[in-house]
This record gives C-alpha cells, structure tokens and sequence, in this order.
C-alpha cells in the first residue's frame, strides 16, 4: 500500500525550561518541573499551534508505527532503525511513547542529529527540489503543493516520560518535542461516498505518574476533544505511563485510584480504538470496556539486547476497520 498525504504545519519555535532533579519517596526520579507547570507551559505553545498542524491524506487507508522507551544514549540504532521501518513501510506517522534518551546532553545532541537525518530520507523520498525555486521542495504525489525545509514536519511524535525528566531533562525534551502534551487529526475522506471523516491521535503527559489537575481540566474543558465537529472513526490515545500491570511481577498503574477510574471513562466516553502505554519495558495486551489496551516493551538495545518484535503497527483500511501487528526489529549493539 502506498499512502500519498500532506502534512501542514508551523515552523515550531522552541520552549527550553528549566528544571530541579529530586527522587520520589517510591524512588522513581521526577523532575522538578511538575506536570502541572508542564502543562501550563505546553499549553502555551499548544493555543498558539494547534490549529497549524494538521494530517490530510488523498486516500482513507494508511498505517503507524508506535515504539517506546528506547533510552536512547550515544548508540541510537534502536531508534535509527525504528524510523527506517516507518519510512520503508510508508508509514504515514511515527510515535513513541516516552523515555525516548537517557537525559544527558550529549544523548540529546545525539538524537537531535538522528531526528535530522531521518526528515532528510523522508524529504528525499517523498518530495523534490522545485524546479522553479531551489529553496523549495514539491510533493512527489502533488508538484502543485511546494514548501521550504522548515514547513516540512518530520511526523515524528513522542510523548514525555519519567526519565526524560530527571537531570533538568524538560530543558532538553522541550527544546526539541516542545510540548508534553496535543493532539491531531488525521483527516480522511471516504472513497466511497465521498464524506470528510477523520481518526484522532491523543498525546497525554503522565510522565510523572498522574495527569495533575490542569492537564483534567483541560481534557474536561474539550481542548484534546478534536475540532470542527468532523466525525471521528478511531480516536488512538498514546501514554508513557501504565495503566494495567502486565504481570504480577511488574508495577501496576502509578496514577492515583481517582485518575485512573477517570482515565478509564474518559477514554471510554472518547470510544477509543486503542490506547498505547510504555513504561514497564513489558507486554501486555487487553480490553477494558470495549478499549483495547496496548502496553510495549522497551525498544531499547540495552533493556531488550536480542532481536525481537518491539514495535505495533496499526492498519487503518479503507472502511474504516482496523488490524494491528508487531514488528520485528534486528538491531543488536556493537560489542565492546
């Protein structure tokens, strides 16, 4: 299958805070900077933008890929190799599900480069240099439509994760990503009768174990809750943090007991088709009031050393159904 689609959005200016690390009395590093003030912050960046980015596709069939927790340090061929399947695939988006470096400045500039070079293969593949203007690149699939490399976004979409917080690791998330937490639509129309429909993708921050009182607010007062009133086929819903244990050996939800029963009706009032989490570094698959539940194991090379299918791929077909697999990854790290 072959996708064609255009992605419109702002050139995004940068948000770099700063942050205190501090150790939980569970003892799971957090950062300084709480979700509430996360929230505020990203919410700032989100007003502003949230109207500018935006999914359109010329056909109502497409797939995702979805890893998690790839930790990535100064060897990022998990991630590298993750973005390559995307790209091999056609994969109309690319997201993870927090931890995504160990926060250390260097990681940073390390997966700040790879990110780089991965929009590069996507621009190669997907558009041309305007013939007209050299500035500018075309769609392959529509030469009418030309942009400058920085309205052309890499369709990369991570989450925030506990420790992407630890050691003033917000400065360096947000520096990069921007915002803990939006939301988007992919907009689609049907083939067969013509009608404008649309999947919605929905970005929490629970990197710290709870959604925090404005991030509710927010979900309570419909800003995750879509736009312009198009009728959504799949609502997908992507977390760092758990909700259900995978194994009586694994930690269960750190959310309060309050969040969670809120979280549950929320995505059960959204009709979610699925909801991703990370965290745990362990499979778990189940349903809960008509939600399928997807909990991934860590993609990294160091947690996960041995080739295995560390990835989901979901297929949104062209009558609005939806399949889902694992995919394989090979990558191994280079011996010592």
């Amino acid at each position: 299958m072959r996708t064609h689609y255009y992605i419109i959005a702002a050139a995004l200016a940068a948000l770099v805070f700063t942050s205190c690390e501090k150790v939980s009395p569970i003892g799971v590093l957090v950062s300084g900077t709480a979700v509430e003030d996360r929230v505020k912050m990203s919410h700032l960046y989100y007003q502003q933008y949230k109207n500018e980015l935006e999914i359109k596709i010329a056909d109502d069939e497409y797939t995702f890929i979805v890893g998690g927790d790839s930790h990535v340090t100064t060897d990022p061929g998990r991630m590298d190799e993750m973005l390559a399947i995307g790209l091999q695939n056609n994969d109309l988006l690319y997201a993870h599900l927090g931890d995504i470096a160990d926060t250390k400045a260097e990681y940073y500039i390390v997966l700040d480069s790879l990110i780089g070079e991965a929009k590069k293969r996507y621009i190669n593949k997907y558009y041309d240099v305007d013939k007209n203007n050299p500035d500018k690149y075309t769609l392959k699939s529509d030469p009418q439509q030309s942009y400058l490399y920085s309205e052309i976004t890499f369709p990369f979409f991570p989450v925030v994760g506990n420790h992407d917080l630890t050691h003033n690791g917000w400065a360096l998330w947000s520096n990069i990503f921007h915002s803990s937490f939006y939301e988007f639509p992919v907009i689609v129309t049907n083939r067969e009768t013509g009608a404008v429909e649309a999947d919605r993708f929905i970005f929490l921050d629970t990197a710290s174990g709870t959604m925090g009182q404005e991030q509710i607010n927010l979900i309570e007062e419909g800003v995750l809750d879509g736009s312009d009133g198009i009728p959504y086929r799949h609502t997908f819903v992507f977390s760092h943090t758990n909700i259900f244990r995978p194994s009586s050996t694994q930690f269960a939800s750190t959310f309060p007991r309050e969040e969670t029963f809120f979280l549950l009706n929320q995505f059960a009032h959204w009709n979610c088709s699925i909801v991703f989490c990370g965290h745990v570094h362990a499979w778990d698959e189940r349903e809960f009031e008509g939600v399928t539940y997807l909990t991934l194991d860590s993609m990294s090379e160091r947690n996960s050393p041995e080739p295995g299918d560390y990835l989901v791929r979901v297929h949104v077909k062209n009558d609005g159904s939806l399949t889902w697999e694992k995919v394989h990854m090979n990558y191994t790290a280079k011996k010592k």
